[in-house]
């Protein structure tokens, strides 16, 4: 953690929000993996629609990972760069159901879920450490998702 006092922050601080970061870390792979498998395996009448409205979220996932492992690295950590570990911690699931649009929608849902209650645990611990990098950066990603849920709900008619 040498960055840490650098920075600003306290080297237990910067551990703590590390590990955080990267079990958000491995979530978003996750979370990646899967909507590229619907992005490519989209089926039925709504191809058209969805398969576009994957990728563009695939490509906003992979550069929040990129994002989030960069602050780990500017904390003095680690970031975890392999799918056994990422699916040892990811608390969202690989999933095989890829082909059916609803489906799919209610798996992004659902990993929008867990990525949002993560940040805004990452909300509160970098708000008492001090740490408005890693902080704007979760508002930020917060701020963002809640428009996406709810333009997936309304896809579903919810």
């Amino acid at each position: 953690m040498k960055n840490a006092s650098i920075i600003g922050l306290k080297e237990a601080d910067c551990k703590n929000i590390s590990e955080k970061l990267n079990v958000l870390l491995a979530n978003y792979s996750v979370f990646y993996q899967n909507t590229r498998g619907s992005h490519w395996n989209i089926k039925g009448d709504q191809f058209f629609t969805l398969h576009p409205k994957f990728e563009e979220l695939y490509n906003s996932l992979v550069l929040k990972i990129d994002e989030i492992a960069e602050r780990i690295l500017t904390l003095g950590a680690t970031p975890a760069h392999n799918y056994s570990e990422y699916l040892k911690v990811a608390t969202i699931k690989e999933t095989k159901e890829v082909s059916d649009g609803t489906k799919s929608v209610e798996n992004i849902l659902s990993s929008f879920k867990v990525v949002l209650d993560l940040q805004r645990e990452l909300l509160d611990i970098t708000d008492a450490a001090g740490d408005e990098g890693t902080n704007s950066q979760m508002s930020d990603y917060i701020t963002e998702q809640e428009k996406e849920v709810w333009m997936y709900n309304s896809y579903l008619g919810k």
